[in-house]
């Protein structure tokens, strides 16, 4: 199967580790992602049903969008793609008007714009719910057009909610499949990385679903999980079967500290 690009930049997408990831996922009918950022995994892989979330609404309102109205919204977001908007002074604006405006069509037209032509593609939100990620200067910023139109002939197949981890699992019932990618526990503690919505992810939120994950397994789901390779983790996951995996950082400002480190992916094999 031919591997497909999301269309959103996104700081720890899974797109180089899908190989890795669809050897552990096993077959069945539905796939669920409690944390489905870009939804690498979603658009990498072929099951019937798709139960999609995450915490952040923006996100799960653009994936609605293109679930509704792809043409559209496609031709739309085209407009804010031309070498006027590659400009720092129009993106501070649209930043601007994105944070006052609770409309929910323009805000993902924004969110776009910005995740394209905003440093690194990163998804960042201060205490206030603000998003606060500086322009990217780039070249010539690419629009997505063949991934949108993509994921939005996929997301026939999808549910797309806006909610909590814990939300998600609630509803989890025997026979699907999970896939977790959290924010991921942190290399050091200047290196946290878990503000994807303005409320972050902490110790107790890792471990809460490491417990999660094994009260799915008892009810007959099997659940995997992406994470950091840190004696935190292997403990959280110690009843899982794990497998280590190096993968390239792309979220270090200097090229040259873009090092590979450790990953665990945790399999809990439904019982």
């Amino acid at each position: 199967m031919k591997k497909t690009r999301a269309f959103l930049k996104w700081a720890g997408g899974k797109y180089g580790l899908i190989e890795d990831i669809q050897q552990q996922l096993p077959e069945g009918d539905t796939l669920v992602e409690p944390f489905v950022g870009a939804a690498s995994v979603f658009l990498n892989t072929d099951y019937s049903r798709y139960l999609l979330s995450d915490i952040n609404p923006d996100l799960i309102n653009l994936y609605k969008l293109l679930q509704t109205s792809p043409q559209k919204f496609i031709n739309d977001a085209k407009l804010y793609f031309t070498p006027e908007c590659n400009q720092s002074e129009f993106y501070y604006e649209v930043r601007k008007r994105f944070n006052a405006t609770t409309d929910s069509y323009q805000r993902s037209l924004m969110f776009l714009y910005m995740n394209r032509h905003g440093y690194n593609g990163l998804c960042r939100y201060n205490r206030s719910g603000g998003f606060n990620v500086p322009f990217g200067s780039y070249k010539r910023p690419y629009f997505p057009e063949h991934e949108l139109a993509f994921f939005a002939e996929k997301a026939k197949r999808a549910e797309f909610r806006c909610c909590s981890y814990v939300e998600t699992f609630a509803d989890i019932k025997a026979g699907d499949i999970v896939y977790c990618d959290p924010p991921y526990a942190p290399l050091s503690p200047t290196a946290s990385f878990t503000n994807y919505a303005s409320k972050g992810f902490n110790r107790s939120d890792q471990e809460r679903l490491g417990e999660l994950a094994i009260a799915a397994q008892q009810r007959g789901a099997s659940v995997l999980i992406s994470n950091h390779d840190l004696p935190l983790t292997r403990t959280i996951y110690q009843s899982s079967e794990l497998s280590q995996l190096s993968v390239r950082r792309t979220i270090s400002r200097k090229g040259h500290k873009r090092m590979k480190v450790a990953e665990l992916l945790a399999y809990y094999r439904a019982n």
